[in-house]
């Protein structure tokens, strides 16, 4: 199983369970190569259901500071996009069942080469996609072929996404839809919760995949609030943040990051686990 069979697969599983999703984002490499592999492999186990992994850019458009800052410090560290999907393979070597998704920028793809990027991104066990720059009217800069190798094009739908524009951005969409829950960057407002349901609702009559949402969810009461009207919930600028508070002034790991990061994972999971969806949202 890899590709969209394995984000449909758990999605299928989550459904089953009756419950909501988490999925986490993390920059790979943050704040080096050794310190985000050992969160990486502690996630599923934590309470990850999909993992979403950063691809470091000196031009993060739809980051916020704290992900831009982990960007810089992992660029600094010596990361790039290969290093990258190695560090997926050795995830993949330990497990098969969840899956991962690459979020980032088309410029390193292009300059890694499209065609060899699909077929190693695969090879390496990477599920799906979610590329911020790349917008429908340039599929066939890389989401066609993604999709025609397996891969996962995940599209992000925002609150300024109106009915004309909103079947656009759903053509050739797989794995699920992101909604965005705020009209902003990564990490900085928090989400009007009472208006996400209804913008859910609307994705859901637009599209038959899992919806989740994410930008702006850091506690695991946002989280649950999510839960209790999305397929999934997205966090990432907290747990990025939390890195960030747990190095020296040179940006070395100090002892408990990794444990920091995986507990808040956990108390998120909870916290979506708990909130049971009130109605079967297949």
């Amino acid at each position: 199983m890899r590709g969209t069979a394995r984000i449909d697969a758990r999605f299928g599983v989550l459904r089953e369970e009756g419950r909501a999703g988490l999925v986490t984002y993390l920059t790979a490499g943050d704040p080096d190569p050794a310190t985000f592999e050992d969160i990486l492999s502690r996630l599923p186990a934590g309470g990850s259901d999909v993992i979403e992994i950063g691809m470091p850019f000196t031009d993060p458009m739809a980051d916020g500071l704290a992900i831009q800052l982990a960007g810089q410090r992992a660029l600094a560290a010596g990361q790039t996009l290969a290093r990258t999907l190695d560090m997926v393979r050795r995830f993949r070597e330990k497990d098969d069942a969840t899956p991962v998704i690459l979020m980032g920028y088309f410029n390193p793809i292009y300059r890694y080469g499209v065609d060899r990027f699909v077929t190693d991104a695969l090879e390496c066990g990477v599920d799906g996609l979610i590329m911020v720059d790349l917008p429908p009217e340039e599929d066939d800069e890389l989401c066609l072929q993604a999709n025609a190798g397996g891969l996962s094009f995940i599209r992000l739908a925002t609150p300024t996404t109106d009915a004309e524009r909103l079947p656009k951005v759903m053509q050739n969409t797989s794995g699920f839809v992101y909604y965005v829950s705020i009209a902003g960057v990564t990490g900085t407002a928090t989400p009007d919760f009472s208006a996400v349901g209804g913008a859910v609702e609307k994705l859901r009559k637009a599209s038959g995949l899992p919806i989740a949402v994410g930008f702006g969810i850091k506690t695991p009461e946002h989280a649950a609030a999510v839960a209790r009207v999305a397929d999934a919930a997205v966090v990432g600028s907290a747990l990025v943040q939390l890195v960030a508070d747990n190095i020296d002034d040179k940006g070395v790991a100090q002892p408990g990051l990794v444990d920091a990061v995986i507990g808040h994972v956990s108390a998120l999971a909870d916290g979506v686990r708990k909130a049971r969806l009130k109605k079967d949202v297949a």
